[in-house]
């Protein structure tokens, strides 16, 4: 089993286990050729990711499924489902049939707990842009909200967005341990590649408890 218990008892997976994200997330682009031309999804402008932004006295929330991500920015209103990870350690995302729905690593903190809350998405599939498409579009600043099986809502702020080549992707920065309420949204994206199928980055949004 490719977990561990971190302080509170909860099963966390290994800094060095989980770090190959939707790497199918534009296959059926390829095998299913929707357009001759399908578009691609947004890069980040940023190449670099700054501090958090300080964080107001905020007191931590219990550990809770989030149920609902909305991001008014780019127009996301997605329902978010547990995710684990494979007997690889790589993490499962939801099922490419449904495209529109987000995953939560549950084995980590949820959102508004301390520690840094992990929800992924598909950048496409063969019916075109996914949850995530447009994740590149965010900025700093930009509002996220987290409604949470215990009916409460978390908002974050987006601290920054970048991409990180696949083969270097930073574990520490997303899975790695924090004293506050983080957010980190991942998902594909940066160049496709035709002979894998799949978008060679992972675009990440870092955020942070502000409400």
């Amino acid at each position: 089993m490719l977990t561990r218990r971190d302080a509170t008892g909860r099963r966390t997976a290994p800094a060095v286990a989980v770090v190959a994200l939707l790497a199918a997330g534009g296959l059926g682009l390829v095998t299913v050729g929707v357009t001759a031309d399908p578009p691609r999804p947004p890069r980040p402008e940023q190449t670099a990711v700054g501090p958090a932004r300080p964080a107001p006295d905020l007191p931590p929330l219990p550990h809770t499924a989030p149920t609902l991500v909305q991001i008014p920015t780019i127009g996301v209103r997605a329902e978010v489902v547990p995710v684990g990870a494979d007997a690889a350690g790589v993490l499962e995302v939801p099922s490419l049939d449904r495209p529109g729905v987000a995953g939560w690593y549950r084995y980590g903190a949820s959102p508004g707990e301390t520690g840094n809350a992990v929800i992924v998405g598909h950048v496409d599939s063969k019916a075109g842009p996914a949850v995530f498409f447009d994740l590149g579009r965010l900025r700093p600043g930009d509002p996220i909200r987290i409604t949470r099986a215990d009916a409460t809502v978390a908002t974050f702020t987006v601290d920054g967005v970048t991409a990180y080549p696949k083969d270097r992707f930073p574990s520490a920065l997303v899975y790695g341990p924090s004293d506050a309420a983080g957010l980190r949204l991942v998902t594909c994206g940066g160049r496709f590649d035709a002979a894998s199928g799949g978008y060679v980055d992972n675009v990440i949004v870092l955020a942070s408890r502000t409400g």
